[in-house]
């Protein structure tokens, strides 16, 4: 993580967190940080027979909002179209598709507080 920014490095650590809570929750994770022609999902994980996205927020404390403000009604389209995408760069076309939310607020205690919104969009 050397050379990347604060911001980026607090943005990494908090998928890393969301990561780990998703596998806790039960979910496989099958991917992260995928890339396609429309921009990138942060986690993919399956919950049974359902393709679950998880949409991940960070911030250090919420002076500047809840992480969950930041994901707007257009931020949430644009989630359902690279989903989409995904699912069919994966033959999974027809799959169950759910996008959630994660906000991670870590204010570098070591006590980060991690909440999940189910079925956002």
């Amino acid at each position: 993580m050397e050379g990347m920014r604060p911001k980026d490095m607090l943005g990494r650590q908090g998928e890393e967190l969301a990561a780990g809570f998703v596998e806790e929750t039960g979910q496989q994770v099958v991917d992260r940080n995928w890339r396609g022609p429309a921009g990138e999902l942060d986690i993919v994980a399956l919950e049974g027979a359902t393709v679950v996205v998880s949409e991940v927020k960070t911030r250090r404390n919420p002076d500047y909002g809840h992480p969950f403000e930041a994901i707007t009604p257009a931020k949430v389209t644009r989630l359902q179209i690279i989903a989409r995408q995904w699912l069919r760069a994966h033959g999974l076309a027809t799959a169950e598709l759910r996008i959630d939310a994660i906000a991670v607020l870590d204010d570098g205690t070591g006590q980060p507080v991690i909440e999940r919104l189910k079925a956002i969009g």
